[in-house]
This record gives structure tokens, C-alpha cells and sequence, in this order.
């Protein structure tokens, strides 16, 4: 007689790694505080020129990359950091012999480190099971991810065409970063305050795909993850 495959239960999903499976929520926690002391902190105080404030700022991205590692199982994900990191070696090797491409190295290596990050923890925020308050702090990460990497490319223009933003006066080092994180947040936020004007067609295409991302991602995707969480509560 043929069994049927209805009586037979199916056996439970054992987690192939259940140690990534518990440190994967604190984990979000902690890339969140982080990732604000790197944007909110570290940058400011490192443009302002004191001479700790890089170091920390530089330290903190590096534990970042130690979690994104130690979350990840993808392969790409890896592979996208450790092209990042050997692009801003490049560009170290390089620095006694600067050119017009020098500077692509650690634009590009950022962006692909931090597209990584958004992999990452993206796969964590939406991985089966109910939404937690962790995962609400991984889709913020997520947010803050976007003015991060969005900085990244309009640093990488700015290299490449210097007249693309209207009201920029030359700078260097982290007085750029936090001038383009700063110019990243207000587009994203749509709060426009208009003292950094895109003019190049690639920068104000960036900014109006920026714009949008910020407008529609918390009021879709943040929301619903928030309204989940609530709603998980209430019962």
C-alpha cells in the first residue's frame, strides 16, 4: 500500500548556523548606534579637524565591517567587501601619485562595502518570522544606509566633475565626507535647505532618485514593518 505524503510530518527547519541565528537581532541594534555616531559624531568632529575624531570614526566603520561579516553567508556579500577594502588600498598605495582616478578607489570601495551592509542586514530585516522591534532598527539602518551610499557617489562626482554642485567651495578629507553626508540627509529627507545646489544632469538625477527613495521607503516599507510590530504586541 503507497503511504501517503500527508501522514508523514515534516521535519522541523534546523538553522544551519543558530549562533548567527541569536546574535542576528542585538546585532541590528548595535549597527544602528554605530552607524549614528558615525554620521552624527565622528564625521562632524572630524571635519571640524580634531585629530581623535578620525581614528574613532574610521574604527567604528571597521566594526561595522565585522558585523556585516559576521551575519553574512553570502559569498557576494563578502566579495563585495573585500573588493572595497582592496580598492581603498589602491587608492593609499596611490596617494603619493595622485591622478584624475585616484579617487574613484575609495568612493567606489565605500559604495560597495556599504551596498553590502544593505544586503546584509536587509536579508536579516526580512528573513522569515515576526517582526521584532530589532528588525524596525535594521530597516532604519537600512535608511541611513541609502544617505551613506548616496554621499559616496556624489563625492565620487564631485571628484570627477568639480563644477557639478552649485555653492561648494573646495575641501578635503573629512570636510568633504560630512559636507556630502550632510547634502545626502537633506536630499533624502527632501528638507532642501538650497545652500548646495546639484547642476550637473548626474547629480541632479542622483538627487531626484535620492528624493524619491527617501519619500516612499519610510512611508511603505518602515511603516508596514512598524504596523506588524505593533499589531504582534496587541495580541
Amino acid at each position: 500500500m503507497r503511504t501517503s505524503a500527508l501522514s508523514v510530518a515534516a521535519p522541523a527547519r534546523v538553522p544551519q548556523n543558530p549562533w548567527r541565528e541569536r546574535v542576528r537581532d542585538p546585532s541590528l541594534t548595535a549597527l544602528l548606534i554605530i552607524q549614528l555616531c558615525v554620521i552624527f559624531i565622528a564625521a562632524p568632529l572630524a571635519a571640524l579637524g580634531l585629530p581623535w575624531a578620525r581614528p574613532v570614526g574610521e574604527g567604528l566603520v571597521m566594526v561595522l565591517v565585522l558585523i556585516i561579516v559576521t551575519l553574512s553567508n553570502s559569498r557576494a556579500a563578502i566579495a563585495m567587501i573585500i573588493i572595497g577594502f582592496a580598492a581603498i588600498l589602491v587608492h593609499l598605495i596611490l596617494v603619493e601619485h595622485p591622478a584624475a582616478y585616484t579617487n574613484v578607489f575609495p568612493r567606489g570601495g565605500s559604495i560597495l562595502m556599504f551596498c553590502a551592509l544593505t544586503w546584509v542586514v536587509a536579508r536579516a530585516v526580512y528573513a522569515p518570522g515576526r517582526v521584532t522591534l530589532y528588525r524596525v532598527q535594521g530597516a532604519v539602518v537600512l535608511y541611513l544606509n541609502f544617505a551613506i551610499i548616496f554621499g559616496s557617489a556624489y563625492r565620487l562626482l564631485w571628484d570627477l566633475v568639480p563644477s557639478a554642485f552649485a555653492n561648494l567651495a573646495p575641501t578635503s578629507g573629512f570636510t568633504e565626507i560630512d559636507t556630502m553626508l550632510y547634502f545626502s540627509l537633506t536630499t533624502l529627507t527632501t528638507t532642501g535647505f538650497g545652500d548646495i545646489t546639484p547642476v550637473h544632469p548626474f547629480a541632479r538625477s542622483l538627487a531626484n532618485l535620492e528624493a524619491i527613495i527617501g519619500q516612499l521607503y519610510p512611508a511603505t516599507i518602515l511603516a508596514r514593518l512598524v504596523t506588524l510590530e505593533l499589531e504582534h504586541r496587541r495580541r
